[in-house]
């Protein structure tokens, strides 16, 4: 079915994701350094130094999403502190704001509204009060009776599970989330355990990407039973490789096996967190490579390409570090933006 053009262009900006050395082309180093290496190229990639940008059909998008990814990377790796902060100034300006969240009266988008208070925790900020706007309270208003957080916008409701699960973990990180949020996201799960990306369909079909959030969601706020049924169901569909195939793909991705290695350490499954690791290292670009690309996670095996490398190496650099989303802080990181020591 086609979309019309600004309902696509909505969709994009809310994408939350030649050859590659191989993996021991790196030094042998721990995984923070990794992600330091993955960092300091993503740092690079910013215009301005503060924000990503989609090009379509010959324009130029500001991307928000994209550039949250990265704001919560930056403080996964503990680097690139500057950028972070210039990324969250970046966001806070009125026109970027209600570009992404909606202007709270005709439109609301709950999974951005979620994933902005989130980085503005992350970054020490009052997600209360952030670029005159109250973010919990629009996340009230979009809660329904169902306890599902559902968009208000003339485009159609675009609420998933990632919206729920964000939501969730922003709200417990700023004082609690309600109650009936979180038992409609563990009411979601499919007879697997596994968790569906969207709700309501008539077969439910567990998604890598929606396990990995929600059940980092429900960790956090201390439904664990239902946290490690989806973890379950989620270790028994990694690939022999450590990698996560996305739903509906066919080959191991940098994006869904950095969320889901994240959610693995996350609820202690320390293996199989530790196969997704290497799974990602052996993805990037090491002193093999072109200087420009150093640090790179690639998409997948196929090698480096520059239309899925950002994405790809923000939401691996989550799998590397393997911090929680709940916990996560900007707090103490480094203003470098590391590159890789190589030989000349």
């Amino acid at each position: 079915m086609r979309r019309s053009t600004p309902v696509l262009v909505f969709l994009l900006m809310f994408s939350i994701f030649g050859s590659l050395a191989p993996a021991q082309a790196l030094a042998a180093s721990p995984s923070p350094t990794r992600a330091g290496a993955a960092s300091g190229w993503l740092a690079r990639q910013l215009t301005g130094g503060s924000h990503l940008v989609i090009k379509y059909k010959g324009s130029i998008y500001p991307n928000q999403g994209g550039t949250i990814d990265a704001l919560l990377a930056f403080a996964a790796a503990g680097t690139a502190n500057g950028y972070g902060a210039r990324a969250i100034s970046w966001l806070e300006r009125p026109a970027v704001l209600a570009g992404y969240i909606g202007n709270g009266s005709t439109s609301s988008f709950a999974g951005a509204t979620a994933k902005l208070a989130l980085a503005a925790e992350v970054r020490g900020l009052d997600p209360a009060r952030f670029g005159g706007v109250n973010l919990p309270a629009r996340l009230a208003r979009l809660l329904t009776p169902s306890g599902r957080y559902s968009d208000h916008s003339r485009f159609g409701d675009f609420s998933n599970a990632f919206s729920q699960a964000l939501a969730i973990i922003a709200l417990h990180r700023h004082g609690g989330a309600p109650a009936k949020a979180v038992n409609f996201l563990i009411r979601s799960a499919c007879a697997n355990g596994g968790f569906p990306l969207d709700f309501g369909q008539k077969t439910c079909v567990s998604d890598p990407d929606a396990t990995a959030v929600a059940a980092q969601a429900l960790i956090a706020t201390g439904h664990n039973t239902a946290a490690q049924r989806g973890l379950r169901w989620l270790a028994g569909v990694q690939r022999p490789d450590g990698g996560f195939v996305a739903a509906g793909g066919a080959v191991a991705n940098a994006n869904t096996t950095g969320l889901a290695g994240e959610a693995l350490a996350v609820g202690r499954w320390a293996h199989r967190a530790a196969r997704a690791r290497r799974f990602l290292v052996g993805l990037q670009a090491g002193c093999a490579s072109p200087a420009a690309r150093r640090g790179a996670i690639a998409f997948d095996t196929n090698g480096f390409q520059a239309a899925t490398a950002v994405g790809a190496t923000a939401q691996g650099i989550l799998g590397l570090a393997d911090i929680s989303l709940a916990k996560l802080s900007a707090r103490g990181a480094s203003r470098v933006t590391p590159t890789l020591r190589c030989a000349s």
